[in-house]
């Protein structure tokens, strides 16, 4: 596979490699202090149902009727999902991912950022996956309430979110406590992340993703018909929660 220089996908063109070589590999994640790490371990995105985490696995039992998985990356757990029966559409924003979604056999995948759920009908789903620390993809408070109304309406009445986030406060780290104060001071939340993705030569765009600590989900939520149903994980590390309707 030849590597072409870009500033686009990024991310997608490391699952492309991944998937073609059969390599366990990672992006690395560049955030607006400079700060440098990888992104995830080499091969998560492709791992396999027994290494993933006790509450991935109870999140997945609470799926139910037509499922849509918002950032599915390479599908992992919308294969695993389909492999059961269910009727799953995986959206990314990332072309890559989604090509790398379809060459593993998944029947639904497009290329749909978060920003265009309006494509959807009303009343489409049953479950709505925001796994892996995808509620991230709210990318702020602000820009929440839109995001959330949005996957109401697409929704059925009954329908649940479950949504996997970091708590930001869990960290001893100097440096991400400093990033903390940063955001402080040009009033973010301190878990407002401004990331990009490098791998190879590529470099992804900047775009915001948000870690919230519980009492932070439930405030973003406040003002939405989404509540808490349950909390899966440890509240003060990586976490999933169980949102349902108010109504």
């Amino acid at each position: 596979m030849v590597i072409k220089s870009t500033t686009d996908d990024a991310y997608g063109q490391m699952l492309l490699v991944q998937h073609e070589r059969g390599e366990e590999l990672s992006e690395i994640i560049e955030r607006d202090d400079n700060y440098i790490d990888y992104g995830s371990r080499p091969g998560y995105y492709i791992s396999e149902y027994k290494h993933w985490s006790r509450a991935e696995k109870q999140a997945l039992k609470l799926a139910k009727g037509h499922v849509l998985d918002i950032g599915c990356g390479a599908g992992r757990h919308s294969l695993y999902l389909q492999e059961r029966g269910f009727d799953v559409t995986g959206i990314d924003n990332s072309p890559g991912a989604i090509k790398v979604c379809k060459k593993r056999g998944l029947k639904k995948a497009l290329v749909r950022p978060i920003e265009e759920l309006a494509k959807f009908k009303t009343g489409s789903f049953d479950t709505v996956l925001m796994l892996g620390n995808n509620f991230g993809l709210v990318g702020s408070p602000q820009k929440g309430p839109s995001v959330l109304s949005e996957l109401d309406r697409i929704t059925t009445e009954d329908a649940l979110i479950i949504a996997g986030t970091l708590n930001p406060y869990g960290t001893k780290n100097p440096v991400h406590l400093q990033y903390h104060r940063f955001n402080k001071k040009r009033g973010r939340l301190p878990g407002q992340l401004t990331i990009r993705a490098r791998f190879a030569n590529l470099i992804g765009p900047w775009f915001d993703y948000l870690l919230v600590s519980p009492d932070e989900m439930d405030q973003i939520l406040e003002d939405s018909n989404w509540r808490v149903k349950k909390i899966l994980g440890d509240r003060e590390a990586n976490y999933l929660a169980v949102l349902a309707k108010r109504r």
